[in-house]
């Protein structure tokens, strides 16, 4: 699995002008935006970064350019949240823990759709030990939320269902208002089973307006498409057999593999810093 130095490197990261958290968030929030995303060779996303230095930053934190995600995802025992992703319901919805695990920072975070189809993201801080769980605070906002947003589903319905980790190097263009995200090592995880992205595939997503931005149109020239991809319906479905998604299926003949099976619990902690 590569290391966070070597996808670092192998981005060009070091050659780029970092930028503060507080930087990119001033210029690219991100509670309304439409996202677009492409899984491109890691020589392609080098070359994407490269064309980008001009006009973006990369979030650098104490000299960190790069952090590793660990996300646990949350749905009901019938996968009310995986089904309307993959029929493509107008009230599509997520809810999971997201702990940023050098920092040992945690939110739970839920996203749903607009009348628009674009993405809003509310989230609320909670402590690093409650990752992977909803405590009654955390239950309490993702019920708020998705019942503001029309969805007729409880906390008390959810259950863990499916961990993804993967490492992320965030761009920002700090006077357009948009950012980029590259990810790499994505794995996922659900009982006994695992399976991860091809060695050398880089998952970029564009987050903005609704019109396509310039590092769309960078990434076309470059040879990249946009690829339909949800990271949680993306890892239930290959973890679980007999979910019918034949675009996943169509996206792991090309970019992921079946990692074996795990024998540890769904969720493993990772020590806050």
């Amino acid at each position: 699995m590569i290391s966070a130095s070597s996808f670092a490197a192998g981005l060009g990261l070091p050659a780029l002008r970092g930028a503060t958290l507080a930087e990119v968030d001033a210029a690219a929030a991100l509670q309304h935006r439409t996202d677009r995303k492409y899984l491109v060779p890691l020589d392609q996303a080098h070359a994407f970064v490269r064309l980008l230095a001009d006009s973006h930053h990369v979030l650098d934190l104490a000299g960190r350019r790069t952090t590793s995600y660990v996300s646990v995802y949350f749905d009901t025992p019938r996968l009310a949240a995986w089904h309307a992703h993959v029929q493509g319901r107008r009230r599509r919805w997520k809810v999971r823990t997201r702990l940023y695990a050098e920092d040992g920072l945690c939110r739970v975070e839920v996203k749903t759709k607009d009348g628009r189809g674009a993405t809003l993201k509310h989230a609320l801080r909670i402590p690093a030990v409650d990752h992977g769980e909803l405590p009654a605070d955390a239950a309490e906002f993702v019920e708020r939320t998705l019942n503001g947003a029309g969805i007729p589903v409880t906390a008390g319905e959810l259950a863990p269902a499916a961990e993804v980790r993967y490492l992320r190097a965030a761009l920002a263009d700090l006077h357009h208002g948009t950012r980029v995200t590259l990810d790499a090592a994505l794995t996922f995880r659900h009982g006994d089973r695992t399976a991860a992205l091809g060695p050398g595939r880089v998952l970029v997503e564009t987050k903005g307006g609704t019109r396509p931005a310039p590092a769309d149109r960078l990434l076309l020239r470059l040879g990249g498409r946009p690829v339909s991809l949800s990271k949680y319906v993306l890892g239930r479905s290959l973890l679980t057999p007999g979910l019918p998604d034949n675009d996943v299926r169509r996206l792991v003949r090309d970019h992921f593999t079946t990692a074996g099976t795990s024998t540890g619990p769904l969720l493993e902690r990772t020590p806050a810093a």
